[in-house]
Parts: structure tokens; C-alpha cells; sequence
């Protein structure tokens, strides 16, 4: 695609690492090879993500610690120009206080200069408190930010994805092995997107699924039982290769590039 993205500053807000590569890896990977500058903001280190690595250190210090490196891993994989790590508590956002978690998102917004702002629907990819309250607090500092308020697009999971990636991992099990159980610690792969709002956006990001299978591999501590080591980089395209946006009705409501990347779009 000939499009020229150089002046474009992307911004995605997450609440863990992990969150960017599950959901938005592949438009996070595509804008950057554009050439825009693109900035992942995550509102923890993780530190109460249960590892399921046994390799992973012991502690919650320790395993915030791992979890920040494999950011930067991901990172590097989708070709992110900068990482930001605040350190409010893991698993504990619903009760952070919303004026102050709403002011670290705008100062990050501000300070960068970001035109266009990815963070997850109000389904939280799978209804994690989390993931909810992150979208809560990124909606309400958009807006108020008035005319100044970049776009805000809402990411969410395409119902069954994530049951075809386990279903392809079952597969692929040999007989005797232990068999995979979760995607990235999640027990159910039918909640990723089961509710979801409609998408705006539909983007085809299967040139891009592979950069995003290996950002979600450097989340090692997160995949021990986890489905997607069983599958290889060519299921990818096919797997991964579809992301959802929504465009909140808040913010920049004129067209962005992403309307230039949309497959669908519908209102």
C-alpha cells in the first residue's frame, strides 16, 4: 500500500504486557512499516499475571520485572518506537483512582503528539476488570480533551478467532503430550470477543500476522500451557490475520488513515 504515515503518531493503551500484541498487534506492526511513529503505553508491568512459565522468577517484583522485558521483545518484533511502563497495581485499576489514571494517559497523549489512540472496546477483549477499566479511563480522558482529542479506536477480538487457534493447537498436540488449556492465561477462548460491539473497521492485517505471532511469543512467562506455541508462523496469516476496530463517537470523528486500511466499514 502506497501510504505515507511519517507525520502520523499512533498511540495504543493497554493494561498489561501482552495486551498490545493480542490486540492490536498487527495494526501496531502495519502503521509502523508506514513509517509512523508508534508508542505503546501500558498502565502495568503485569506483576500479578500468575506466570505459567516455570522458568519465570518467583515474585511479583521479579515477574513485573520479566514481564517489562518481554514488552520490549514484542516491541522490537512489531518494530515499536517507544515503550512507556507506568506502575499502577496490577489487577487492581477498577480502584486506582480514576482522575489520576486518567491524567498519566493524557500527559502521555500530549507529551507525543498522538493523532490516533488504540485501546480496547468496553468488552475488555474477554471482560478482564482490567481491560474494562482501561477503556473507561481512556474514553473519559479523550474526551476531555475537546478539540484537541486525537481519534480513539476501540480494538476487540473477531468472535472464534481465538477458538480456532486452540482448536488448530488440539490439532497439532501429539499423542501423550500435554495438551494446551489457555491463550495467554485466559481459560476460555470463546470469551475473546463473544460480546463485542460491532466493528467500524474491519482490518486485514494477515501481511502483518506473522510480526504479530512472534510479539505474542516473547510473552514467554504468560505460555506454558498456552495454545499458541502449538502453532507455526504459515497458520498465522489465516489465524491472526483479522483485527476490529470501532471508532468512538468522542475524539477526532474526521477520517483517518485508517479508513484508507479498513477491509470493511460499517456504521
Amino acid at each position: 500500500m502506497n501510504l505515507d504515515l511519517s507525520e502520523q503518531v499512533v498511540l495504543g493503551i493497554f493494561a498489561h504486557p501482552d495486551d498490545e500484541s493480542i490486540a492490536a498487534g498487527g495494526l501496531l506492526a502495519w502503521t509502523a512499516a508506514l513509517g509512523a511513529r508508534v508508542v505503546v503505553l501500558s498502565l502495568t508491568h503485569g506483576e500479578q499475571g500468575g506466570s505459567i512459565d516455570p522458568d519465570a522468577p518467583a515474585g511479583s517484583f521479579a515477574l513485573g520485572e520479566l514481564r517489562s522485558r518481554e514488552l520490549e521483545a514484542a516491541g522490537e518484533a512489531l518494530g515499536l518506537h517507544d515503550i512507556r511502563l507506568l506502575t499502577h497495581p496490577d489487577g487492581m485499576l477498577p480502584w486506582v483512582n480514576a482522575a489520576t489514571l486518567e491524567q498519566d494517559v493524557r500527559r502521555v497523549i500530549e507529551e507525543i503528539r498522538a493523532r490516533v489512540v488504540v485501546t480496547f472496546d468496553e468488552d475488555g477483549l474477554y471482560w478482564h476488570p482490567d481491560h474494562v477499566a482501561t477503556h473507561e479511563r481512556v474514553t473519559t480522558a479523550v474526551a476531555a480533551m475537546g478539540a484537541d482529542a486525537p481519534a480513539l479506536y476501540y480494538a476487540s477480538t473477531p468472535a472464534g478467532a481465538m477458538r480456532a487457534v486452540m482448536n488448530m493447537a488440539l490439532d497439532r498436540t501429539e499423542p501423550g503430550a500435554q495438551p494446551p488449556r489457555t491463550i495467554l492465561g485466559v481459560d476460555n477462548p470463546d470469551a475473546f470477543g463473544s460480546l463485542a460491539p460491532n466493528p467500524t473497521h474491519v482490518l486485514d492485517t494477515s501481511e502483518f500476522a506473522r510480526r504479530k505471532y512472534k510479539a505474542l511469543r516473547c510473552h514467554r512467562s504468560q505460555q506454558r500451557t498456552c495454545a499458541l506455541p502449538h502453532i507455526s508462523e504459515e497458520d498465522t496469516p489465516r489465524l491472526l490475520g483479522i483485527e476490529h476496530y470501532r471508532l468512538a463517537p468522542l475524539g477526532t470523528l474526521r477520517a483517518t488513515f485508517l479508513d484508507r486500511l479498513r477491509l470493511t466499514h460499517s456504521r
